[in-house]
């Protein structure tokens, strides 16, 4: 397939766009025309705009070779992202790796329901609902890319903010898209499972404890794209059998080191919510709020340690 994309004939921009394009759908990738542009952003250096303002650009034959072979392996099950060594997420550009989950938009939800949280609790207690993070402590539970940390140092820059992950190789890319983005001085980064780091020292003093842990059944895995299942970290996507397991690890130790008035504010899977919201209804919890997402799936749970 390679050899008849390079002697296609015409390089201008809108004609191999085209081909990218049909050549992604007619191998039934999912969004095929936003893969396709992002591709071709990436391998040009050029923004969208300039892209349609100029579709008679013509294509140095290097630069197509390379688009396409970048199209034959989008085609072939590898993310996107994975190509591009991109994300988006809260308005920032994210670095990604097969050693972290790509950032998904839906786990935008999780960091509104924090921010919401914190204000009603500033207001409740008489203070103003500011939200510059003074004299906030938060904690990010399996951090992957750094993306939940990162946006929340970008919303309260005045908070002090710890995040963990059991990956080294995760932790080198949030390290690093820390440094990038210029919150590498706000984040402490520790190599944890759960707040095991925390158990040889003195706890921090949370206001915000936030984590989107693995939630994909082990049994479910045959159901997940191939971009997925063959390409995302499995420590990232798996909970265990059911996918729900590491929730009730998390929450109990939650209840042991956080104090009354500290958030929980978790991501749920599309049906993690009859398994993990009894898991709160111990006298440890109050508070408990269900967010859907834009679906109207059930997408964070969120509580105060009472």
């Amino acid at each position: 397939m390679i050899f008849a994309i390079i002697m296609f004939d015409s390089l201008d921009l809108r004609s191999v766009l085209k081909r990218g394009i049909h050549l992604l759908r007619e191998a039934h990738v999912p969004s095929d025309t936003l893969a396709a542009e992002l591709l071709l952003l990436h391998v040009t250096g050029r923004d969208r705009a300039w892209l349609y303002a100029h579709p008679e650009e013509l294509l140095h034959s290097a630069t197509a070779e390379k688009y396409f072979a970048l199209i034959c392996r989008r085609a072939a099950g590898e993310p996107t992202q994975h190509l591009t060594g991109h994300q988006e997420f809260w308005g920032l550009d994210f670095e990604v790796t097969p050693d972290v989950l790509i950032p998904r938009p839906e786990t935008e939800h999780l960091i509104e329901v924090a921010l919401d949280r914190l204000a009603v609790r500033e207001i409740r207690t008489g203070r103003p609902a500011k939200l510059t993070g003074e004299n906030l402590s938060l904690l990010d539970i399996g951090t992957g890319s750094g993306c939940i940390a990162i946006a929340l140092a970008k919303e309260l820059p005045a908070a002090k903010i710890y995040a963990t992950d059991v990956s080294p190789a995760a932790l080198a890319v949030a390290r690093r898209n820390a440094t990038r983005l210029g919150f590498s001085h706000r984040i402490t980064f520790f190599e944890s499972s759960l707040f095991s780091i925390f158990s040889s020292q003195q706890s921090p003093q949370f206001d915000l404890v936030i984590s989107n842990p693995p939630y994909v059944s082990r049994r479910e895995a045959h159901t997940l794209p191939v971009e997925v299942r063959t390409h995302e970290p499995e420590s990232a996507l798996y909970g265990g059998e059911e996918g729900y397991e590491l929730y009730g690890l998390l929450i109990p130790e939650a209840a042991r080191y956080l104090k009354p008035g500290v958030l929980l504010v978790l991501e749920l899977g599309h049906d993690s919510l009859p398994a993990v919201r009894p898991l709160l209804d111990a006298p440890a919890w109050t508070k408990i709020l269900v967010t859907n997402d834009l679906a109207g799936i059930p997408r964070v749970l969120s509580a105060e340690r009472h």
